[in-house]
Order: structure tokens, then C-alpha cells, then sequence
């Protein structure tokens, strides 16, 4: 009975609808920030290392290099201080957590791009027109 309850008041604070992103997404993390009565956005761009949780407490981290230092961020997805996020690249991943890349240095950090799938089927541009016509 009390999680009828808590789903009534989390239902309130959920985002209509959140982005789309998996673990080994690059994305930009637009936050807002106040500093005294103005407010700015800062963009916090990096690798989705881990997604954890479900309803108003799900969290993300995001891991990026910053001169030669790794810093890692986590943020609650449907927080209101998070204005977007943005998927800039999509990275392919055997895992759903990226620890492992805590202790890659170089070149090695990076992820194999995940490739869009067409229709089933259609074979490079002409075929996916013939497939939609």
C-alpha cells in the first residue's frame, strides 16, 4: 500500500520524457547553475560509464579527461537542474557498467561507434528507399 503512495508522489517529479542513452553514449550534460540571482548553463561532456536505479532516484555517471586527469560526475536523470542531454556519439558495449575504463589511458579509452540498423533487409541507401516506398 505505501508504494501506491510513493508512486503517486515520484509520478509528480518524473521528467514527461527523458533522453535516450545507453552506457558508452558521449554525451553533453547541460546543468544549471546559479550563481547568486543569475543563472548559466554549464555543459559537462563525457562517457556514460553506469546507469543505476529506477523512478525519480535514477542516476547516471558520465567519466571524461581533463588534462590528463579523469573526472567522473554522477547526476540524477530527471533532476531540474539538468536542462538536456544531448548524444553526441553512440558507443558499442558488451557491459553495462565501464569501470574498466578508469584504468585505460590514451587512445585506448575510446569506444567502437555503434552502428544505426535500417529496415530489415535493405541493403545501403537504395535499399532502405525501396524499403520505405
Amino acid at each position: 500500500m505505501n508504494n501506491k503512495f510513493l508512486e503517486l508522489v515520484e509520478k509528480t517529479s518524473l521528467k514527461a520524457d527523458p533522453p535516450q542513452f545507453a552506457v558508452g553514449d558521449t554525451v553533453d550534460v547541460h546543468t544549471r547553475i546559479l550563481e547568486g540571482e543569475d543563472e548559466r548553463i554549464q555543459i559537462f561532456t563525457g562517457t556514460v560509464i553506469s546507469r543505476s536505479g529506477s523512478g525519480t532516484r535514477e542516476m547516471f555517471s558520465v567519466r571524461r579527461i581533463v588534462s590528463g586527469e579523469g573526472v567522473e560526475r554522477k547526476f540524477p536523470l530527471h533532476s531540474p537542474k539538468i536542462a538536456k542531454i544531448e548524444v553526441k556519439r553512440s558507443g558499442t558495449t558488451r557491459r553495462a557498467k565501464l569501470y574498466y575504463l578508469r584504468d585505460r589511458v590514451g587512445k585506448s579509452i575510446k569506444l567502437r561507434e555503434r552502428k544505426e540498423t535500417g529496415p530489415k533487409g535493405a541493403k545501403g541507401a537504395k535499399g532502405a528507399e525501396a524499403a520505405r516506398a
